[in-house]
């Protein structure tokens, strides 16, 4: 059967367009692609490209950098204001490094390099093909630990949800505790490969004449103690996301063979005559500034560039402190359900203390500062002595400090814990003892952290 009577009896299959303006490099794309079992349209110029995409629906454009009439650029920012949900892919030229920078801070989903490797050109399809027309995955878990209703949360999510429908590296910065691990997570499983591997580095836990070896791998008799072949972090995450953590810890001579990877997709182990290919997407975080340590000259200006196509920053907690007790919340509860114990309550003036409170650790300083009082505490919830913090601020927040909104939080929680006793915790009996509705009751409990 001919491909053109195969193509014609696939009316459901995934379209793709093909926008380039070498006849030969169109027929091979055409040709690749329709024995994958996918529908393929063909334009030789931006014209065309734009009216194939006015008239049909395509899961997928793939368009060369020049065209006679415009470049690949001119289309992604057509797409994207057009129909941001249809990813596309540029296709560049050897050494055009910086065209396929632009693609992808412009929104591209991702970049080939000629000559187009079938197999990465596969690869690409079938990331691009499994994201197009996807649902966020809200069941995946991550979002549910990234909580915060302020608006600096909602816009770092916002984010969060735009570039994970690219593969542009993303570089994620922020002070230490800000949840830089957490947001490349949700990144990977709200992204095309949330169903590959997510493989988590610490650069700065790695000694330096361990560096090459750790990431690219090693052939046996490579060096001595090599008894055996062995994956490097780059084959380990193949398909899925590389996650560098600190990766400011970099030594420059490390920097310079991470550098050629990333731009070349291919790694060579420690020993072998040949390079393989590797499919990654990379998502780095630092606390430091890097922009500093470029002037600085420890940080490789080509790395940078190439590393901070899309930068994410994380807020620090005192940024967004309303979010505090939705934090604290679910913190004991976790807390709670691993001790195997009945989460606590947080009285009103110990929430207080909390929004108040600097936390220059972040989240990872108020997760410790919820434990010590988990332990520390007496009766059903837990006071501002029991979180010992150290903040003159915090520490005089239950008297003079405190205002009358406190005040009457702390007599609204007390007969709210008083008509719950009185009603064996019965939330209906309560509420109508206290007069109020039981949604009113439920809406009260929830302000002042209260838990279920």
């Amino acid at each position: 059967m001919s491909l053109k009577m195969q193509r014609r009896r696939r009316g459901d299959a995934n379209r793709i367009l093909i926008v380039d303006d070498e006849a030969d490099i169109r027929e091979l794309l055409d040709l690749t692609l329709v024995r994958m079992g996918l529908e393929v349209d063909c334009a030789g110029t931006l014209a065309e490209a734009r009216t194939m995409l006015a008239s049909r629906r395509y899961q997928l454009c793939l368009t060369d950098m020049r065209l006679p009439d415009g470049t690949g650029l001119d289309l992604v920012r057509h797409v994207n204001e057009a129909m941001a949900d249809l990813p596309v892919a540029v296709v560049t030229a050897y050494g055009s490094t910086e065209n396929a920078v632009a693609a992808l801070k412009e929104g591209a989903f991702d970049y080939v390099t000629k000559p187009v490797s079938l197999e990465q050109l596969r690869n690409l399809v079938k990331l691009a093909l499994g994201l197009s027309g996807t649902e966020p995955a809200h069941g995946v878990g991550a979002e549910a630990r990234l909580l915060g209703d302020s608006p600096t949360m909602q816009q770092v999510r916002a984010l969060i949800e735009r570039v994970a429908r690219s593969q542009a590296p993303v570089h994620i910065t922020g002070e230490s505790g800000s949840g830089k691990e957490l947001a490349a997570q949700l990144i990977h499983q709200l992204g095309a490969r949330r169903d590959r591997v997510f493989v988590p580095v610490n650069c700065g836990a790695i000694p330096e004449n361990l560096m090459e070896s750790e990431f690219f791998g090693y052939r046996r008799g490579a060096f001595t103690g090599a008894n055996e072949d062995r994956d490097g972090f780059f084959q380990a995450a193949n398909g899925g996301t590389l996650f560098l953590d600190e990766v400011a810890d970099l030594s420059l001579a490390m920097q310079v063979k991470l550098l050629r990877v990333i731009q070349e997709k291919r790694v060579r182990k420690i020993g072998a005559p040949t390079e393989d290919d590797v499919d990654v997407r990379v998502i780095c975080a630092t606390h430091q500034d890097i922009k500093v340590l470029v002037e600085q000259g420890r940080f490789r200006q080509d790395l940078f560039y190439r590393l901070n196509v899309i930068e994410l920053r994380m807020p620090a907690l005192r940024e967004c402190h309303e979010d505090i007790p939705l934090l604290a919340t679910h913190i004991l509860d976790r807390l709670a359900h691993a001790a195997g114990i009945r989460p606590p309550l947080l009285s009103p003036a110990a929430v207080n203390a909390l929004r108040m409170h600097p936390f220059p650790g972040n989240v990872r300083e108020l997760e410790n500062t919820l434990e010590r009082a988990l332990a520390l505490m007496e009766g059903s919830y837990i006071e501002v002595v029991d979180l010992g913090l150290s903040s003159s601020r915090s520490e005089n927040i239950s008297t003079a400090a405190i205002t009358l909104q406190d005040k009457l939080d702390q007599v609204e929680h007390q007969m709210i814990l008083h008509a719950l006793k009185d009603a064996h915790n019965n939330r209906t009996a309560a509420a109508r003892l206290l007069g109020v509705t039981f949604r009113s009751l439920r809406y009260r409990m929830a302000r002042l952290g209260m838990n279920e």
